[in-house]
């Protein structure tokens, strides 16, 4: 029971409304509130960027370090969070960029919400997919392994036995569309490789580990063809892939 699993969310529907977000999981945590359409206008260095909103131009904090450049292009339409509290916080600044449209394609650009979505989902398995009879169990977040810091950890408890398996996993969110696919990654990532070498070692050290591609738009249909190097590395390293399957609901202003 030794590889790399890719697990596959074929679509994240991203809808925004104006003061909640929301999942068709019950258990779903992940609000946004105070939401804000605007205009973009530049983004002078990858933590902010300047967006033209009810008439003035407001500063933003972009929630993705990302290059992005195929997304935020002067005049497309953006979405806001408002932070009502940002001074008293202490935040530099009052909004956050948290989505895009790319034509009628709505992206989620935090980069935060796929390991917040991955936990919530990965906490509501009965089963792995593809490994029938194991179930997750004591999920953990940013685990040290080796020299890898790992996003999720668990642990597979065998449920018609007494086994278990210790396992990792990484989520990579997925921005980048092009002709209707979506493909991974958006830019050379030195990080992105280190960390599927260091899951094909912990298969060696008889660990589970997976890759968890979260894909944030609501139009792509088709999660491939991935680019390389991330894909091509873990067909490499890995021994079988498992597909899977998730949609989260949203709806936008």
């Amino acid at each position: 029971m030794t590889g790399i699993g890719i697990i596959r969310i074929d679509i994240i529907r991203i809808h925004i409304p104006m003061d909640t977000r929301h999942f068709d999981q019950e258990e779903s945590s992940m609000i946004y509130q105070h939401i804000k359409t605007g205009t973009f206008i530049s983004r002078p260095n990858r933590f902010i960027a300047h967006v033209r909103l009810e008439g003035q131009t407001v500063v933003c904090h972009v929630k993705n370090t990302g290059r992005c450049r195929e997304l935020l292009i002067p005049g497309v339409k953006v979405i806001l969070q408002y932070h009502l509290d940002a001074a008293a916080a202490g935040r530099k600044t009052e909004y956050d960029l948290i989505g895009v449209y790319k034509g009628d394609i709505l992206i989620n650009m935090d980069s935060q919400a796929p390991n917040r979505a991955a936990w919530e989902w990965l906490g509501g398995l009965d089963c792995i997919p593809g490994l029938p009879g194991w179930a997750p169990d004591s999920l953990r977040r940013e685990v040290t392994h080796g020299d890898s810091r790992f996003d999720l950890a668990f642990t597979l408890n065998e449920m018609n036995g007494s086994r278990t398996r210790p396992a990792f996993m990484e989520v990579k969110g997925v921005t980048l569309e092009t002709d209707g696919m979506a493909m991974f990654p958006d830019a050379p990532t030195e990080r992105g490789i280190k960390h599927l070498h260091g899951l094909a070692k912990s298969v060696l050290e008889g660990y589970e580990a997976y890759v968890l591609f979260v894909i944030q738009m609501k139009e792509s249909t088709d999660s491939g063809p991935m680019t390389p190097p991330i894909l091509l590395l873990a067909m490499r390293c890995g021994q079988r892939q498992r597909p899977a399957s998730m949609s989260l609901h949203m709806t936008a202003p």
